[in-house]
């Protein structure tokens, strides 16, 4: 299993004292995310700075930016680190999209999404090859690409492309295009094997693809301690990151697999009326445990190989304040790697 960590988060000059301590505790992924910051920067300082690691996004919001655009920036940084980078793309939310990123009316993601990803793919095939290989969708086109505006072939295959889902269309439009999945935060093994499983893999059986060529990301929520009374203290921690999910009404469907559709309905109520510091009293402590991978170091390997059992790569994201604690987090690496 690949182990994936990320970097970013803070200032933009940090970025590559990050990737090489990462790179240095042995992860094999190296990802940031579209939160606070923007990633294109980040994303760009980490391929100029890595050595070794696949370096990607995770995620990074589409909508918002030309799929050739995105295309043209991800196939200049394949070139550039020798075939290491992928890109892990989401649709956000309406709200978000429309107030925030100022993307337009809001249409069905889950059609756009897919003529995005194949807007791309187009793209880099007129790259490789010098012919234009169109594409005309709905929301998206290719039609022109004169010599001067090519950028040329590489050397490598295309970028990976990881596509961020957690409704049944948008699972299968990653079953039908993309290269990996990332799962939200949001989910559990529940959810992933009753619902997400099933819906990758009818996506790429329309696809003509075997599921088996999809990678599968996961990690989401974990807690990592070194004792049981350490775990239950982080658990309660997290009851915030539950609830501010779980009041979003796109992921309510992840809270109707445990029947508690009701929690979510109250937890947006909440949210609606900006009684953000009273939600996460709200969520049961067993609620979470069902979207947390709880373990101390010795039994964390063990937990993420038993609710993750579908995964083909882990973020596993702990802090190491000490050499030792750095010595300690490489050697939990190196076990999972060997799932």
């Amino acid at each position: 299993m690949k182990v994936v960590g990320h970097y970013g988060g803070g200032a933009l000059e940090a970025v590559p004292d990050e990737v090489a301590r990462l790179e240095r505790l042995g992860y094999d992924v190296l990802t940031t995310s579209e939160v606070q910051r923007e990633p294109t920067m980040r994303w760009t300082l980490a391929a100029h700075a890595s050595t070794r690691a696949e370096i990607g996004t995770s995620v990074m919001i589409a909508f918002p930016r030309s799929p050739f655009v995105t295309a043209q920036m991800a196939w200049e940084l394949q070139r550039m680190t020798g075939g290491r980078v992928s890109i892990g793309l989401g649709s956000q939310v309406k709200g978000h999209n429309e107030r925030r990123f100022s993307t337009g009316p809001w249409v069905a993601p889950a059609t756009r999404m897919e003529q995005y990803i194949q807007m791309m793919r187009a793209v880099w095939a007129t790259f490789q090859t010098g012919e234009l290989v169109p594409f005309e969708g709905e929301h998206y086109q290719f039609t022109l690409c004169p010599p001067a505006f090519n950028a040329g072939p590489i050397d490598f295959s295309p970028p990976k492309i990881f596509l961020a889902a957690v409704g049944p269309a948008m699972t299968r439009v990653a079953g039908r295009v993309a290269d990996g999945l990332l799962p939200h935060a949001f989910t559990t093994e529940k959810y992933v094997r009753e619902v997400t499983l099933p819906n990758l893999e009818t996506g790429a059986r329309e696809a003509g693809r075997d599921v088996s060529e999809i990678e599968i990301a996961a990690g989401g929520m974990m807690a990592l301690a070194e004792s049981e009374d350490g775990l239950e203290k982080q658990l309660l921690d997290l009851r915030s990151r539950v609830a501010f999910y779980g009041s979003t009404r796109t992921y309510e469907p992840v809270f109707a697999a445990h029947g508690q559709e009701e929690l979510g309905r109250q937890l947006h109520e909440m949210s609606v009326t900006n009684r953000w510091a009273d939600m996460p009293g709200e969520v049961p402590v067993d609620v979470v445990r069902e979207f947390v991978t709880a373990g101390t170091w010795d039994s964390m390997p063990g937990e993420i190989e038993r609710r993750l059992w579908y995964a083909t790569r882990v973020s596993i994201d702990a802090g190491a304040e000490s050499p030792a604690d750095e010595e300690r987090l490489a050697e939990l690496i190196e076990r999972v790697q060997g799932i």
